[in-house]
């Protein structure tokens, strides 16, 4: 066993410390870790490091002797079905060595929670591409909510496009049919909303009393289908729990087609889907590697049909497109 060093490579940068280990080195536990950085045995470019120093591509960490890995299958990587592999891939929309855009199918969530065994975020090893990294979750679509989802590809691409989402860079573009037509075609709404519990899970509510959180989403009607029902874009300005659904019922006073959650009976067509119909329709952000990437994600089989049966002329998805 012999003292090594190994330098950080461009995919890490913008890591911590003890994420970078856990990652390379999965065999050692966070309390060895620990007393490893408190004692000096592991240093970064020559210097005292803690647990949740950030680091940049080209330093140099020294290594002290560590146990031996375990095999590949006591490394936390997770079976992934051949199905659930392929249509994973085939959703694929967009890829570089960065960034990942798939285009995520109806109800299936995106991480696992009470009573959720198949989700997302358990099928990502499915789209590693020979990387050595997991690709990684940077933001959330519902269960029941379709479109563009954008994953990391290395530590580095995480922390820049978490900084987009977190700092509103991220242009988000939604798609919706609604039951009704709002009596505004375009517009915005400020309705601040607040989550409470109940029997039957969480659920979010419009406050009018200034209680709630700040909540604002742009909207504007692409078509119609008399008052019978609407083909809405909308953008959130804010990214609260639900919140297009929220404002669609509350707000506009058209639930979305097929939100029993929000508009109970009255969010339902006879003869189309009772399928949720929100979509993801394109994110247009800063790339992690420089300048911006815009991604467009086609409409889900009960979205077509319905975008058929109501007569609205949906234009031709564009290819994803990178710019300087």
């Amino acid at each position: 066993m012999t003292i090594t060093t190994r330098q950080v490579d461009p995919g890490d940068a913008d890591a911590r410390l003890d994420r970078w280990f856990r990652r390379h080195y999965p065999q050692l536990s966070q309390g060895a870790l620990q007393k490893m950085l408190r004692t000096g045995q592991i240093r970064v470019d020559g210097k005292r490091a803690e647990a949740n120093s950030r680091l940049t591509a080209g330093q140099e960490i020294r290594i002290p002797p560590l146990p031996d890995a375990p095999p590949p299958a006591m490394r936390g990587e997770r079976f992934v079905s051949e199905h659930d592999a392929k249509d994973l891939v085939q959703s694929v929309i967009y890829r570089d060595d960065s960034v990942i855009a798939i285009n995520k199918p109806y109800g299936l969530p995106v991480q696992g929670g009470p009573g959720i065994k198949r989700h997302l975020d358990g099928m990502l090893d499915a789209l590693r591409f020979g990387s050595e990294h997991r690709p990684h979750l940077v933001h959330r679509l519902d269960r029941d909510t379709t479109g563009v989802l954008l994953l990391a590809r290395n530590p580095r691409a995480a922390a820049k496009l978490a900084s987009a989402f977190r700092s509103r860079d991220a242009e988000k573009t939604y798609w919706a049919i609604t039951v009704g037509r709002p009596d505004i075609l375009e517009g915005r709404i400020d309705l601040p909303l607040d989550k409470i519990g109940g029997p039957r899970g969480e659920r979010v509510t419009p406050v009018e009393d200034g209680q709630g959180v700040h909540a604002v989403t742009y909207y504007r009607v692409m078509d119609m289908a008399q008052k019978r029902a609407a083909w809405l874009e909308m953008q959130p300005h804010t990214g609260r729990t639900h919140q297009l659904r929220v404002h669609a019922a509350s707000a506009l006073g058209c639930p979305i087609l097929g939100d029993g959650k929000y508009g109970q009976a009255s969010a339902h067509i006879e003869g189309l889907s009772g399928q949720l119909h929100l979509h993801a329709r394109a994110i247009t952000l800063p790339h992690p590697d420089g300048g911006t990437i815009s991604v467009a994600a086609s409409l889900p089989p009960h979205m077509k049909a319905s975008f058929e049966f109501l007569g609205f002329d949906r234009p031709r998805t564009p290819k994803p497109k990178r710019s300087a």
